[in-house]
């Protein structure tokens, strides 16, 4: 910040005064040089020549997004899955029952269920956790009529026309993901969270892929183990972003088992910042140290309390925490070590 506003500007000192004002006027002060930037951007975009049509897609993206956080805004604080699968799965097949059995599973476990909104298995899964426990996360795509009437006059309903902003969307708002055989659209959707986990561009969160009766990824992990794996493309660690089951409850488990002690995570600094809902020993902690060392930048895993940059923005304040040096490249082994917080003895 210089003179009160943040080094990103128009170049017109002002415009800047004007922005300045109109951010006063919103009465934003928490979040003040961050609303200033969003209205240097709109400003710099309509005075720097900016193509109309590239202005269009800006401001759609804008809309659909600011749309997308008001209406997951008041469940933030509910765990969500995203079901992921073709939209031409049949009522009868094996592959739609189980997504709505899964679907309902997580339910019982207080979990809300996101899909695309369409047919086939998004369908399954609306009708298995319910409308009330449901978000439409929905494409307009012109061959198709619209949402699925299972959450079609819901406002849990969000319609995108990009599918960068609805992609974005799945991934800011889920805490866990469960994909069933599908066409392109899921392939594309299996690929892009092991690419964002693999890179560190998202955070850990469980991913299930459920055969469900098909030997669908039984026969994509053989294609992804002989062409990436032999050839060196990928490490070995890398699969186990992943989790290939046919069973729904070890399919629950596993998403339900990665909140068992890991609550979430964050970078401050440097370091990387585990948030956990209950406090490891000293015992563990050595033992973390001694299994987990190869993906240490520097120095050790260590107990601490919350940052001031946690304070400053009170996230989850209370909760005891773990920091390291994290290598960012690891993440894999950084899974193994999310599993094995998880699993060690929580006290009675």
């Amino acid at each position: 910040m210089t003179n009160g506003l943040p080094r990103y500007r128009t170049g017109n000192d002002d415009t800047d005064a004007l922005l300045l004002e109109l951010v006063d006027q919103l009465g934003n002060d928490t979040d003040r040089d961050i609303v200033f930037e969003l209205l240097v951007s709109v400003a710099r975009l309509g005075t720097n020549g900016t193509d109309r049509g590239d202005l269009k897609l800006v401001n759609s993206a804008l809309k659909e997004l600011r749309y997308a956080f008001e209406v997951f805004g008041p469940y933030a604080e509910r765990r969500k899955v995203s079901i992921f699968g073709s939209a031409r799965t049949s009522r009868d097949s094996p592959q739609y029952a189980a997504a709505r059995d899964f679907a309902a599973a997580m339910v019982a476990k207080e979990w809300m269920v996101i899909t695309g909104a369409g047919p086939g298995i998004m369908t399954a899964g609306i009708e298995g956790a319910g409308a009330s426990n449901s978000f439409g996360v929905n494409i307009q795509l012109p061959f198709e009529s619209g949402a699925t009437a299972a959450i079609a006059d819901d406002p849990k309903l969000v319609n995108f026309k990009y599918f960068f902003t609805r992609k974005l969307t799945f991934m800011k708002e889920s805490h866990g993901y469960a994909l069933f055989p599908g066409g392109f659209g899921t392939l594309d959707e299996a690929f892009e969270l092991l690419t964002l986990m693999q890179t560190g561009r998202t955070y850990l969160a469980p991913v299930v892929l459920l055969d469900a009766g098909a030997s669908y990824w039984e026969t994509w992990l053989h294609f992804i183990e002989r062409e990436l794996g032999d050839r060196g493309l990928i490490s070995s660690a890398d699969l186990d972003l992943v989790r290939i089951t046919d069973d729904i409850g070890a399919a629950v488990d596993e998403i339900c088992d990665f909140y068992r002690t890991y609550h979430s995570s964050r970078y401050v600094g440097r370091r990387l910042v585990l948030r956990l809902s209950d406090e490891p020993s000293g015992a563990d902690v050595s033992a973390l140290n001694r299994e987990f060392a190869d993906i240490l930048e520097s120095g050790s895993i260590d107990r601490i309390d919350a940052t001031d940059s946690e304070l400053a923005d009170d996230d989850v304040v209370d909760l005891p925490r773990l920091a390291l040096h994290f290598d960012r490249r690891s993440f894999g082994r950084l899974r193994h070590l999310v599993d094995r917080l998880n699993h060690h003895e929580q006290p009675s």
